[in-house]
């Protein structure tokens, strides 16, 4: 009896608004159709473009305004309550959630300067929260369903952010929306228990439907070119998803019922980008600046001492708190420089923001990049791991790793395959210790770290294994400072406003030609012995060939004549340094072989060994005495057992604890610091 009071009324309701509910439900349909002529018309304007676009010989740069259509695929979750459907028709249980799937088509705006992080966006079109309410079952055992075809125009200005200022993005802002469709589908099943009765359906239109929303969205994409930088007109496909949360999205000023979406889709989208002026091969004019070539005749002296050192690899990179990107102190080539790097000549590729030539150990190391890249060239099967480690957690020491990987990957070449990278929160030996108090700020920025592990012996030690070895030492001879006189000075007045970067070409009387640089400062000086190896004199065009910041080559030539500087009494030391852990007075484990099988055979009949201990700056200045004193006496030990082992007595020694005093480097940086925890050792000929 109740069940059928309740299907009249549905029946009277229906044909009481029959007639303004077919036209309503008509007219709602519209919109469904305007934006797929939209679509359809944009994607033909678009793909006109693309066809009738040619291909050009100059380059343009990447658009930064963009102009498309995005598309895509609204998921709605309902939740709340809703019973009052309009003033006419009140069900008889509640709706509480529900789901659906509803279109969603905008043009688009957008502005952002390539390479850079900051720009905006702005959409605008058909936003569909259709969906349907789970089913109920009435206490009179009727089952209702409840669906709706919500829909708005909505209009969405974001905030990109580019965090890595490539290609991926995230965005977020606003969302303001404007009802245009607010229509509903309720329908009554049948009592199983009376199959007489005959199911019933109404459709309708909300009421208190809130005609204006203001919510808000956050999502992520990333842009995929599909057009070359030959093109002016460039299009961009962006696969994209975002996040609608509930706040503010109260579709009705009654009730609770409440709207939160997922939506994914892609953007099409072309901008036109600005012509690029393309590089010159080279292009000879009057020099912008003025240029002095100064070459002096070296000059003899009696006596110059000669070191051969060998420096040891620390095989870490340090990173900047807040970075992922290898820090510009590092040494880091072009693809085009690779070919003409030595490790021999490392002084060419000091650092920008180094000192010069008071630095030769540090421009060892900071070339650390560019060894492990030519070592890996020079060997091709060879294997890395790049562990990073960072506080932060082991996924931005991942993205450290990264880093490294793509430098040597991109500028040396190195198979990807055959680099692992690995991600940390603290590193295998951490210098901050668990309990630990001294300078924890200094120890977290030394933990802030790529390690690079290998198994391979042509990248590692002589006499070491495993993967924590250190890289195989760069050797090299250290000359006392030979006179100004010995060395190509050129001088360029004004360099940093004439020239991007600047090249020195070395041509002799056969055409044999040398490369050097490129550089940035106004004044170089180069060896002669690294122009004239072992011819005692020649002739030279010395040519400067400069990079403006407009992309052109300015070049200009002088002819000089160079003698080679050679002292007339060579006395040849020897020089080897070992590392330490931070406040361990014992050298790493390997480097007790390295002494007993490397060094101590290099001592000479009657020699004279000084070893100097070194510390950082970290904890207290009498530790560090004593410290450092306990290191040198921990190597002389290991090499008078090594001697004495070979039946040698005649070896003289010389300890020195340092401390904290005398510095072999600074002390403000983690590498620094690194290579202050160590021990030297000169190895002299008899007295």
């Amino acid at each position: 009896m109740f069940y059928t009071l309740i299907s009249n009324n549905l029946n009277t309701n229906k044909m009481k608004n029959s007639t303004h509910l077919s036209t309503r439900l008509c007219t709602a349909k519209l919109p469904d159709s305007l934006p797929l002529k939209s679509i359809l018309v944009a994607l033909a304007f678009l793909l006109g473009l693309l066809t009738t676009v040619s291909a050009q010989e100059a380059e343009y740069a990447k658009p930064s305004w963009y102009f498309g259509v995005a598309g895509g695929a609204n998921f709605n979750f309902y939740r709340g309550t809703t019973q009052t459907l309009n003033s006419d028709l009140t069900v008889l249980s509640p709706f509480h959630n529900g789901d659906g799937v509803g279109l969603f088509v905008a043009p688009m705006l957008e502005y952002h300067k390539y390479g850079t992080m900051l720009g905006f966006m702005i959409q605008a079109g058909l936003d569909s929260r259709e969906g349907s309410f789970n089913r109920v079952t009435t206490y009179c055992n009727c089952p209702t369903d409840l669906e709706t075809d919500l829909s708005y125009i909505t209009v969405e200005p974001s905030l990109r952010i580019a965090p890595f200022k490539n290609s991926f993005y995230i965005y977020g802002g606003p969302r303001l929306a404007f009802n245009t469709d607010k229509t509903f589908t309720y329908k009554m099943g049948v009592n199983p228990d009376v199959p007489e009765q005959v199911a019933q359906e109404l459709k309708g239109d909300f009421s208190n439907i809130e005609n204006t929303i203001f919510s808000m969205q956050v999502g992520a994409g990333y842009d995929i070119a599909l057009s070359s930088n030959k093109n002016k007109t460039q299009f961009v496909l962006s696969p994209f998803v975002a996040f609608h949360p509930y706040f503010g999205q109260e579709p009705r000023s009654i009730e609770s019922w409440t709207v939160t979406t997922v939506r994914a889709g892609v953007v099409l989208k072309f901008g036109q980008g600005r012509l690029v002026t393309p590089a010159k091969e080279e292009v000879i004019a009057p020099k912008p600046l003025p240029y002095t070539f100064i070459v002096n005749s070296p000059e003899n002296s009696t006596t110059d001492p000669v070191v051969r050192e060998t420096f040891p690899i620390r095989n870490y990179v340090f990173f900047d708190e807040g970075s992922t990107e290898i820090p510009n102190r590092y040494a880091t080539l072009k693809k085009s420089e690779v070919q003409n790097f030595k490790e021999d000549q490392l002084e060419t590729y000091v650092p920008k923001n180094m000192s010069g030539r008071a630095d030769r150990n540090m421009t060892v190391y900071y070339n650390i990049l560019n060894i492990l890249g030519d070592r890996m060239q020079k060997h091709p099967s060879s294997k890395v791991t790049l562990i990073g480690a960072s506080d932060k957690g082991p996924a931005d020491g991942k993205l450290m790793a990264e880093s490294v990987k793509t430098y040597l990957t991109g500028v040396f070449a190195i198979a990807p395959a055959r680099i692992t990278v690995e991600g940390r929160s603290k590193p295998k030996l951490p210098s901050k210790q668990v309990g630990g108090v001294l300078e924890l700020e200094l120890l977290s920025q030394d933990d802030r770290r790529v390690s690079i592990e290998t198994n391979s012996p042509e990248l590692i030690m002589e006499f070491s294994s495993g993967p924590n070895a250190p890289l195989k030492p760069v050797e090299y001879v250290i000359v006392q400072e030979a006179p100004l006189s010995s060395y190509l000075t050129l001088e360029v007045d004004g360099a940093n406003e004439a020239f991007s970067t600047w090249s020195v070409e070395v041509k002799d009387e056969s055409n044999k030609t040398q490369y050097f640089g490129p550089y940035t400062e106004e004044k170089v000086s180069i060896p002669g012995e690294a122009i004239l190896g072992t011819r005692a004199e020649g002739d030279y065009f010395i040519a400067l060939v400069g990079t403006s910041p407009d992309g052109s080559l300015v070049r200009e030539e002088q002819k000089v004549h160079m003698v080679l500087w050679q002292p007339s009494v060579v006395k040849e030391s020897k020089r080897f340094s070992i590392i330490h852990e931070f406040d361990d007075a014992k050298a790493i484990q390997m480097y007790d072989k390295y002494l007993t099988e490397v060094v101590a055979p290099k001592i000479p009949t009657n020699g004279h060994v000084v070893i100097n201990g070194h510390t950082d700056v970290i904890g207290d200045a009498e530790n560090n005495n004593t410290l450092s004193l306990a290191r040198a006496n921990d190597t002389k030990m290991i090499l008078q057992k090594s001697l004495t082992a070979m039946g040698r007595s005649d070896v003289t020694f010389e300890v020195i604890g340092n401390g904290e005093n005398n510095p072999l480097f600074g002390n403000k940086l983690p590498e620094e610091r690194f290579y202050n925890r160590s021990v030297v050792i000169d190895v002299f000929p008899k007295k």
